[in-house]
């Protein structure tokens, strides 16, 4: 009997303490918010979209795949991991660059003067162990 009195008790306590008025209310934000142009940004590509597309050069031939986009750890930059070579993705090697250097025409992904020897000269990369 006395357990249950003591649940109830505290029940009605946590009740009381969670219906008076928040603390925080009425404070004022300390979080940083950007304005965003949600109509221009619609008109953009989704990262589930790009990832797994082909990467052509400005002379319309395949150099690789779009394997991943990747955000620096400070939140500011993009990158797309490229697929290179292989066959039938075995083989292939993964590299590299700032998203900015891929351009997005008529729904192609183009890395301008690109080749694929270009790409498998590159520095290999490999994803972090966790």
């Amino acid at each position: 009997m006395k357990k249950a009195i003591m649940i109830a008790s505290v029940a009605l306590t946590s009740l009381a303490l969670l219906s008076g008025p928040a603390a925080t209310q009425g404070r004022p934000q300390t979080v940083g918010v950007a304005t965003v142009d949600a109509h221009q940004l619609s008109a953009g590509y989704r990262a589930s979209k790009v990832i797994g597309s082909t990467v052509l050069n400005n002379t319309d031939e395949s150099i690789g795949k779009i394997d991943d986009i990747l955000v620096s750890s400070d939140g500011k930059d993009p990158y797309a991991v490229i697929s290179v070579g292989g066959f039938l993705g075995m083989g292939a090697r993964l590299i590299i660059v700032r998203y900015d250097s891929l351009k997005l025409i008529d729904n192609k992904v183009v890395l301008a003067n690109g080749t694929k020897d270009g790409l498998k000269a590159m520095p290999e990369f490999n994803y972090a162990v966790q």
